[in-house]
């Protein structure tokens, strides 16, 4: 049986993304919210959730003593797969600009910037298209997924960008390099969508 951990960091969708995880397991799963440096360590699967600004959820992480540390051991030199979602994908950038310039996690290069929505409200609120624009394992077919964000992730190798949307701007709605994914939409809230993506990164072997 696979041990998948839901780091906790003080993020507001925790429930929320354990519950979608449940659902979309096709098979028996140790399901644990921790934020136990050992946990994430022995952990098969890392997912990294996130609600709020940039700055917050990044000192937020770095106040769990070992967690940060554990998460790029892991990620890095295990290559435990790892799903970051929504704040969690942004925080594998290196650096995000949202109240002051804060470093990232830096397991994906690139800058957190905001939108340039034009004449559009933020957040960018609601259903849109997420369009694939290379064929990864992780993505289901196009279809609509549920965003809440006002902040976007520049990736600095094009490569990375495996989904993308509209709201003002093109902006990456998934990305992946290796083990590690994100998505800036929440799959928990997604639908049929989010919930073959959370399936397909239960059975994904990168």
């Amino acid at each position: 049986m696979q041990r998948v951990c839901l780091i906790d960091y003080g993020a507001g969708n925790l429930h929320s993304a354990a519950r979608g995880l449940e659902r979309a397991a096709d098979a028996p799963m140790e399901l644990i919210v921790s934020d136990d440096p050992d946990v994430i360590a022995n952990a098969d699967r890392l997912v990294l959730p996130g609600v709020g600004a940039f700055k917050s959820c990044a000192e937020g992480l770095r106040a769990r003593t070992g967690v940060e540390e554990a998460i790029h051991d892991a990620v890095r030199h295990g290559g435990t797969p790892f799903l970051g979602i929504c704040v969690g994908m942004q925080l594998l950038a290196t650096r995000g600009l949202e109240h002051d310039e804060t470093l990232g996690l830096d397991l994906i290069q690139g800058t957190v910037r905001q939108l340039d929505v034009k004449n559009l409200r933020l957040p960018h609120m609601g259903w849109n298209e997420v369009e694939a624009c290379q064929d990864h394992t992780l993505l289901p077919t196009d279809l609509d997924a549920y965003f809440v964000h006002s902040f976007v992730f520049d990736c600095d190798n094009p490569d990375a960008v495996i989904a993308r949307a509209d709201y003002g701007e093109r902006f990456p709605a998934a990305i992946a390099k290796d083990n590690i994914a994100g998505c800036q939409f929440h799959p928990e809230k997604s639908g049929p969508y989010g919930q073959s993506l959370l399936a397909n990164f239960l059975r994904w072997t990168p």
